[in-house]
């Protein structure tokens, strides 16, 4: 099994698709990587040289990816919730960022829903 940036790289997957495994990387940046690495893209990461995976070591390396990204991410966040940005508030109040509706879903963000007890009718 190759290791990448403290990652294992799943062995039974073509190595484009296996880099995705890292933080930071997609599809796109996976083949950029791969390209430019010289690796075919659709060999198996169990089949890769040890050659092979340090070029895409070397490779990786050039990219923002795992811990300093997701640091980077969390700056970010971090930041515009002290400028009290619009989107700081949003973060703050655990509400959808980019605009989604809330009336009927964004239940990932507002977390599961809260139970308001039934009013009893009035007898006559």
């Amino acid at each position: 099994m190759a290791r990448i940036k403290n990652i294992e790289l799943p062995g039974e997957k073509h190595t484009c698709i296996g880099l995705t495994a890292i933080y930071g990387i997609g599809r796109s940046l996976a083949n950029q990587i791969c390209d430019a690495a010289k690796v075919a893209r659709d060999k198996k990461i169990k089949d890769l040289t040890e050659d092979e995976i340090t070029a895409l070591r070397k490779e990786v390396d050039k990219q923002m990816v795992e811990g300093d990204l997701r640091r980077e991410v969390q700056m970010n966040i971090k930041n515009k919730m002290e400028i009290n940005s619009y989107q700081g508030t949003r973060h703050k109040k655990g509400l959808p960022v980019h605009g989604q509706r809330t009336s009927r879903n964004a239940r990932t963000r507002k977390g599961k829903g809260k139970v308001v007890a039934n009013k009893k009718k009035a007898t006559k």
